[in-house]
């Protein structure tokens, strides 16, 4: 046990890529189980953990937002929510929250936000007056909302391997996202002129409201037909994500006819990249989390939370800390791969709603994404727009502690968190 630790925390140490990380540990582990026996069985749960159903939709959902973005259609949705928000000041930085929130309806990907707006928003916004740092911080703050607010990959991975509903985890992640852009959205008024936040240079009105939802409408309206179908019970997340492909190919191709062959070739080339990494950190993980369980170490984190106190109020707060902490560190897609299997049942002998746990959990390894020193959001920000991620991160605290500040009334307020998926009837 000792030196699969060793292994994997050196292997992370020097930077090499957290799914061969977690494969070489796996293995690793497996060998110290039982040798040559053990490790012919490895090729068939590298496999066994890729083959769930639901995780088809995953490709789809990146699929569907490389061709919104080859087509234009994400200027679209900005557009909209320039037009709503955009009048008050700091208007750039109010957009920049709602169209995430209008975004998310689609990708479920925070670094999909991230680079959207990275070369989008964030040269506007600086363009505007706005420091680099500082735009870089709103679209790193913004970013998690994408696996938030449904559809999210997190929650269908949660979901699937934790027998958790997808469609409920789904349900219960609307308010938390919506949650989420309204603080943020307060902490950049109320900071406005702290901030010396540029002034919008026009007034809210219903004519440019109503030319942006002119021109974009088929857009908006993509992300409330996907949550629709699949809260109603009309399609399955995997059916409602091809939906939302072929949805984006015919508006695209057909209505706004931005989409040549070779964007379709490069939507579909960097669709297999990045779903490829994923698969690969997921695959991994469950050989990690295999040789895990072997060993129970579920059983004896449990144990050991459980010995500090079984108050539930502790036993959460020790459990977002844990995420927190590990978030700093590690890939989240692994984190959540290794971590839900030990702290499910955790959370269910403390009493926990499954979907409320999972919720709790997810939302506590998104803010990870903008924390150093391997957030995901930030490097892609730093890579994209060409900013030191020191100088970013000056400027996320605030939005920092205000998200942590939500993840705490999520956790700790059940009936809220789950409010909506009680409503549908999950």
């Amino acid at each position: 046990m000792i030196i699969v630790a060793v292994i994997f925390f050196s292997f992370i140490a020097i930077g090499m890529p957290i799914g061969v990380v977690l494969g070489v540990a796996g293995v690793i582990g497996i060998l110290d189980m039982g040798g040559g026996r053990f490790l012919a069985m490895v090729p068939d749960r590298f496999f066994a953990g890729l083959d769930l159903y639901p995780f088809l939709a995953m490709p789809f959902f990146i699929l569907a937002s490389e061709i919104m973005n080859r087509t234009g259609i994400t200027d679209l949705i900005i557009g909209i929510a320039d037009s709503l928000v955009g009048w008050m000041r700091g208007g750039l930085a109010h957009t920049n929250m709602v169209a995430s929130v209008m975004f998310a309806g689609v990708t479920g990907s925070a670094t999909a936000d991230t680079a959207t707006f990275g070369n989008t928003l964030v040269p506007a916004m600086v363009k505007k007056g706005y420091t680099k740092s500082f735009a870089c911080a709103v679209t790193a703050a913004g970013s998690i909302i994408g696996p938030t607010i449904p559809p999210s990959n997190l929650m269908i991975i949660y979901g699937s391997i934790m027998g958790v509903s997808i469609a409920g985890m789904f349900a219960a992640g609307i308010l938390p996202g919506l949650l989420i852009c309204a603080v943020c959205m307060a902490l950049i008024a109320i900071f406005g002129k702290a901030w010396n936040l540029p002034k919008a240079d026009h007034k809210f009105h219903l004519n440019a409201v109503w030319t942006a939802l002119k021109h974009g409408w088929l857009a908006a309206i993509l992300p409330v037909f996907i949550l629709g179908s699949i809260l109603g019970g009309w399609a399955t997340p995997t059916e409602a994500a091809a939906i939302a492909v072929f949805y984006a190919l015919v508006i695209g191709a057909l209505i706004y006819r931005r989409l040549s062959w070779g964007d379709l070739y490069n939507a579909l080339f960097r669709t297999a990249i990045v779903t490829a990494i994923l698969f690969l950190i997921i695959a991994s993980a469950t050989i990690l989390g295999w040789w895990m369980t072997y060993n129970q170490i579920p059983q004896l984190i449990a144990t050991g939370f459980l010995a500090i106190s079984e108050n539930p109020a502790v036993i959460i707060g020790l459990i977002i800390v844990l995420l927190l902490f590990v978030g700093l560190f590690m890939d989240i897609n692994a984190s959540l791969i290794i971590l839900a299997p030990v702290l499910g049942p955790l959370t269910l002998a403390i009493g926990m709603d499954p979907v409320h746990a999972g919720i709790v959990i997810i939302l506590s390894l998104n803010i990870s994404l903008m924390t150093p020193p391997v957030g995901a959001c930030l490097f892609v920000l730093a890579s994209v727009c060409k900013e030191k991620i020191e100088n970013i991160t000056r400027d996320l605290w605030p939005f920092i502690v205000a998200e942590v500040a939500v993840l705490i009334m999520v956790a700790y307020w059940a009936d809220m968190t789950l409010w909506v998926p009680h409503m549908l009837g999950f």
